[in-house]
Parts: C-alpha cells; sequence; structure tokens
C-alpha cells in the first residue's frame, strides 16, 4: 500500500495529459510548475513506467502513459462518484462541474440552470463555456455538452432535455411585401436568411411534411454564423429565416415575426450529451433536471 500512486498525483498527471501542457495544469491547480514536475516524476518512479516525453515545448504520451491516463480516470471518477454521493445526501456536493453550450442555449437556459444548482451547492466550481462547434468531451474535460440533436459521436450519451424543432418565420413587413410562401419549393423564390448552426450543412433546408422529408437548397444574400444577427434581420422585414422554436418564442409571442410554412418543420430536440465516464457523476444528474426545469414549457 505504501507504494501505491497518490490519487493527487494521478489527478495533476491527468491535467497534464488533457492540456498537453506542465503550464496548463499548473495554471489550473495553482501549482508551481516545478511541483507538477516533481510529482509526476514521483509517480513514474511509483509505477515504474515512463509516462511522458517532455521537451522545452511539447508533451507526448507514452503508450505505458496512454493506458495510466485511461485507468487513473477510472480510478478518480470512481472516487468522485463515491463523494458526491454521499455529498447530495449531506447537501455538500462541491468539485468542478465543465459545460459546454451553443450562444442562446448557454446564455438564456444554462446559465440559469448552472446558478440554481450553485445557489443550493456553494462549493460547486462552475465553467460554462460558449462555444459554435463540438466539443470532445473527454480530451477536453467537459462533463456536459448542451446542443440541439443528440450525440453521434460513439461511447457518448444523450439526455432529452425538451423536444423541439427548427421552425420558419418571417415579419408581417415582409410578407406584405413579398407574400407568403405555401410550399417549401417557392422557398426559392423568396429571400432567405441563412444561418450556419455548428456542424449543420449550409444554404440546405431539410423540412419534414405531410410527406415526409424534403430538402430544399436556399440561397440568400444575407447570412451569419450568429442566429441573433439572423433574427434581427428576420424582425426588420428583410427575408424568412429557420430557427428552433425555443428560440423564436418571444418574438412570435411579441408579434414581431409569425410562422410560415406551418406544416412543415425540421425535428431537432435539445439533448444534453455526457461521456460514460461523466454520467453517473451526482452534478451531471442533478444540473440535467434543473436545466430540464428551466426549459420546460418552452415549447
Amino acid at each position: 500500500m505504501l507504494n501505491d500512486p497518490k490519487l493527487s498525483d494521478l489527478r495533476i498527471f491527468v491535467l497534464v495529459v488533457r492540456h498537453s501542457s506542465f503550464v496548463a495544469a499548473s495554471k489550473e491547480l495553482n501549482l508551481a510548475q516545478t511541483t507538477i514536475s516533481k510529482r509526476i516524476s514521483v509517480l513514474e518512479e511509483t509505477l515504474g513506467a515512463k509516462l511522458l516525453l517532455r521537451t522545452t515545448r511539447t508533451v507526448k504520451v507514452t503508450d505505458e502513459g496512454i493506458r495510466v491516463f485511461s485507468w487513473a480516470q477510472k480510478v478518480l471518477d470512481a472516487m468522485n462518484e463515491m463523494t458526491e454521493e454521499l455529498a447530495v445526501n449531506q447537501e455538500e456536493l462541491q468539485g468542478p462541474i465543465r459545460i459546454s453550450a451553443s450562444s442562446r442555449l448557454g446564455r438564456d437556459y444554462v446559465a440559469p440552470a448552472l446558478a440554481k444548482l450553485k445557489m443550493r451547492f456553494p462549493a460547486i466550481d462552475v465553467w460554462l463555456e460558449i462555444m459554435d462547434r463540438r466539443v470532445d468531451l473527454i480530451q477536453e474535460g467537459f462533463h456536459l455538452d448542451i446542443r440541439s440533436g443528440n450525440a453521434e459521436e460513439p461511447n457518448l450519451i444523450g439526455h432529452k432535455i425538451i423536444n423541439s424543432s427548427r421552425i420558419l418565420c418571417a415579419s408581417s413587413k415582409y410578407i406584405e411585401k413579398y407574400g407568403e410562401p405555401q410550399t417549401p419549393q417557392e422557398l426559392s423564390k423568396h429571400h432567405c436568411l441563412l444561418f450556419r448552426d455548428r456542424n449543420e450543412p449550409f444554404g440546405i433546408w431539410k423540412l419534414m411534411g405531410p410527406k415526409g422529408y424534403e430538402e430544399i437548397r436556399i440561397t440568400g444574400e444575407l447570412a451569419s454564423n450568429d442566429n441573433e444577427v439572423v433574427l434581427n434581420w428576420a424582425h426588420n422585414g428583410m427575408g424568412i429565416m429557420m430557427a428552433t422554436d425555443w428560440f423564436l418564442a418571444n418574438s412570435i409571442a411579441s408579434g414581431k415575426v409569425k410562422r410560415v410554412l406551418p406544416n412543415w418543420h425540421q425535428p431537432v430536440d435539445v439533448w444534453a450529451i455526457s461521456s460514460l465516464r461523466t454520467n453517473q457523476s451526482s452534478k451531471v444528474r442533478l444540473f440535467i433536471e434543473y436545466l430540464k426545469e428551466e426549459m420546460k414549457g418552452l415549447v
């Protein structure tokens, strides 16, 4: 037992591997780089294996290091699950929870849900990263990715938050000037506002209608990778846009836009995606419940 590796050394090693950097690991842990280097050396000596190859600029993981990294994550996860299980019962849940989300989901729904979780468990350390790309949950160290659409990657688990669809809308100003399309094919004659959403195909609207799916190739003179920008264009009568019903709910309720082609939509539910490694975390399970409550009744 005296020669077993320390949990603290395993945590340091896992962070160095995730960041591929001693500098980044030292910043996250608030430890000196010399301390990080010393603890890695102690871990290598304890295990009798070279785990990392270090140069002045890079850190590479050896074959033995890859195996140790895999086992270290399992050991740390098991320890975290044990302490979290006890902490939930005692209202003392603590430690980090790292979540990624697209901008509107992150600002309007994920952030408030995290705030409520933090109020209940003050010792939790929250990190929310807003990004318009799919993250690598394991390599980047995230507990959850909140996204429109279920997991496509292997070894990831999807937790449905709400049923949702992308719908089409336009302002009364636009409809009065250009008319309202009656079929998806008529969209080619209209000004369409284009938005690129993470990994979605650009310039193609795939719509579910009475006879199944139809793919409509859309062209437009206004395009952006920011859906808020596209929504403002729609408010100003500059075209027809497609976005999720929860995103458009306030604009439709206020009359700034109205739904067009109501018999067509694109199913795209909101999901919380976890890895097998983080799926059993009490923090993850509790946050998913908070997010479901935050988004309940939106659509």
